[in-house]
C-alpha cells in the first residue's frame, strides 16, 4: 500500500510541476484571476484555492510540497477504504 500512496504523492507532484510550467510557459496575461483555466487549476491544486481565499502567497518549491502532500493524504484514505471493501487482495 505504501507504493501506491507513493504513486498517489507523485501524481501530486507531477500535477503541480506541470502547471507550473504552463504558468511559465504562457504569456503574462495567463493564470490571472480572470483566466477560466484557474478553476481547474484551483480543483488539482488545493494549496492555491488556499492562497487565493486566505491572501497568502507561496512559492514553487512549496507548492510542489503541498500538493504532493495533499494527494498523498488523499491517496491514503482512498487506498485504506479500496482495502477495506476488497480484504482478499
Amino acid at each position: 500500500m505504501k507504493y501506491r500512496v507513493a504513486m498517489w504523492a507523485s501524481a501530486g507532484f507531477l500535477v503541480a510541476g506541470g502547471w507550473a510550467v504552463y504558468a511559465f510557459a504562457t504569456t503574462a496575461p495567463a493564470m490571472t484571476f480572470g483566466d477560466p483555466i484557474m478553476n481547474l487549476v484551483e480543483l488539482t491544486c488545493p494549496i492555491v484555492f488556499a492562497g487565493m481565499h486566505f491572501n497568502f502567497g507561496i512559492s514553487l518549491g512549496w507548492s510542489l510540497v503541498a500538493n504532493a502532500a495533499t494527494y498523498a493524504l488523499l491517496g491514503l484514505i482512498v487506498e485504506t477504504v479500496r482495502h477495506q471493501l476488497n480484504p482478499a487482495k
